[in-house]
């Protein structure tokens, strides 16, 4: 493949079209990367990996949000190397699984997050460790500062192709897992080039919001995406409803991405100090990654007009629907219709749905994924058709709008009936007394499991039987006996990834862990 600099990388025509045009803003402190100083210092790191590895390998990067970030990315893509980025909140063990399942070679990384003291702890294959904040390097290991820096011109890219992400499930529902796509994937690379992000329309004067961790692949892959478009990243170092709002205005925001928990810390805001940040220049509010309740996103909607879009996807890229706020409040809990690949609602008989039937929803013509080091898991995500799929329980109405149910991992099996708990959580979502809360399976001697809810009240001084039975009440008016808690228990918090994904496998497992029998001495 030949040079990849015009196709998805336009760093070079922006830096000598518009030098000093900021590429990437640090919101809480106004640090800025323009283009010339992002393509120079990438070009030249580019070229310092390029030398060590070859095309296809991997890099690591262990970072938290700043603005050297990009320079890291893009120079892995202009090496054409796969690059790994690592959640800051993993353990010294969890990095290490990471780096050992991934095959990383080189870690990109700052000196307060190197998980080890000494050289002789890293874990194989892992070479080097370049710590882009060290005054003295890394044992073994170049100056980031003096790779970056160094004078003379800006040395030619490899002619390689397109390095790719290579991400790592959140690991909500079991240990995380390495999504790889194949770097000269035509089909990836029609995806990547617009096809169904296109009408997200990012271009040189677009200012896009990134609020969460850029380890996170949906907030890394849109800033990379509005980067190679020649647009400027505003980036929180960790979000704060009131800076994020306050980053919008100052910076006059046109795109941005959510979750639905920073959503309801925006509404939390008293109302003067939601009113007191011009907005007029916020132009589309994507969110996606788990499941909003329906008045949360009435309510955002009603606060920021039509602006507001969700879109449903996965780091495997299978394929993507999406939705605009007309569209949505007339499917209301809809996730829209398909905008990459075919939708298909498959059934245990592996038959397609019909509209309003659950299934497995799945995905046709999207580009191929798999699971690294794990075919297993790669079979179980592809139909005998070939269509991909998220492990997602949903249907479609008559008008090919997708609704999504639940995950297939968070089945409950009670009594010899599947139930997926999607359907009382968004009901308890919405219910006034309720903050957060996960429905989940836990073990019944005669049933299997039953069904049992875990809640965090938004006074918690109201925790106790008769605000538990207020609650099964509730699900029981709206739903079937089975499909509702058995019980209720109060939690002062639930473990959530930093994107908002609620851990349901953490929770769960507590759970399990009381009902096993004690272990015999």
């Amino acid at each position: 493949m030949p040079s990849n600099e015009p196709v998805l990388d336009g760093l070079a025509r922006f830096a000598a079209e518009a030098p000093a045009r900021p590429a990437a803003i640090l919101a809480e402190t106004g640090e800025t990367l323009d283009y010339r100083r992002l393509h120079e210092r990438s070009a030249r790191l580019a070229r310092f990996l390029a030398a060590r590895l070859e095309a296809g390998e991997v890099v690591a990067i262990l970072l938290g949000n700043r603005l050297e970030y990009f320079e890291l990315t893009f120079a892995a893509r202009r090496a054409g190397l796969y690059y790994v980025p690592i959640s800051t909140h993993l353990t010294p063990g969890e990095i290490d699984y990471i780096l050992r399942d991934s095959g990383a070679r080189i870690l990109l990384t700052e000196t307060a997050l190197r998980p080890w003291a000494e050289r002789s702890a890293w874990p194989a294959p892992l070479e080097e460790v370049l710590c882009i904040d060290a005054e003295d390097p890394v044992e073994g290991a170049a100056s980031y500062r003096a790779l970056v820096e160094a004078d003379g011109p800006v040395p030619p890219l490899p002619d390689r192709p397109l390095g790719l992400d290579f991400a790592y499930s959140s690991g909500t529902t079991g240990r995380p897992k390495g999504i790889k796509h194949k770097l000269e994937d035509q089909q990836l690379r029609k995806a990547l080039a617009g096809d169904w992000l296109s009408f997200f329309a990012f271009d040189p004067a677009s200012v896009y919001l990134s609020p969460a961790p850029l380890y996170h692949a949906a907030p890394l892959r849109f800033s990379v995406r509005c980067v190679a478009f020649g647009g400027t990243v505003v980036l929180m170092r960790r979000f704060d409803a009131e800076g994020a709002l306050a980053a919008i205005a100052r910076w006059r925001v046109t795109h941005s991405q959510w979750v639905p928990t920073m959503f309801i810390r925006l509404l939390a805001l008293p109302a003067e100090r939601r009113a007191a940040h011009d907005l007029s220049s916020h132009r589309l509010a994507l969110h996606a990654a788990a499941p909003c309740p329906l008045e949360v996103k009435r309510r955002m909607i009603d606060w920021w007009g039509p602006i507001v879009w969700e879109y449903y996807t996965g780091s495997e890229r299978a394929g993507a629907t999406a939705i605009s706020a007309p569209e949505w409040l007339a499917h209301p809990g809809s996730v829209g219709r398909a905008k990459q690949g075919v939708l298909h609602i498959v059934g245990d008989d592996g038959g397609e749905c019909a509209p309003m039937v659950d299934g497995l929803v799945c995905f046709e013509g999207g580009p191929s994924f798999a699971y690294h080091n794990d075919p297993v898991k790669t079979a179980e995500t592809h139909t005998p058709q070939g269509w991909g799929t998220f492990g997602d329980i949903g249907h479609v109405d008559a008008e090919g709008y997708l609704y999504l149910t639940d995950r297939r991992a968070n089945m409950i099996i009670s009594g010899g009936v599947n139930i997926y708990p999607q359907e009382a959580e968004n009901l308890l979502q919405d219910h006034p007394l309720v903050h957060e809360v996960a429905v989940i399976g836990v073990p019944h001697a005669e049933f299997g499991e039953e069904v049992k809810a875990v809640v965090q009240l938004k006074d918690p001084a109201l925790a106790g039987a008769s605000t538990a039975q207020q609650l099964i009440d509730h699900c029981r008016a709206h739903l079937s006996a089975i499909k509702c808690p058995r019980s209720v228990d109060f939690a002062t918090d639930l473990p959530r990834t930093e994107t908002g994904k609620l851990l349901k496998r953490v929770v769960r497992d507590r759970y399990r862990a009381l009902a096993a029998p004690a272990s015999q001495p």
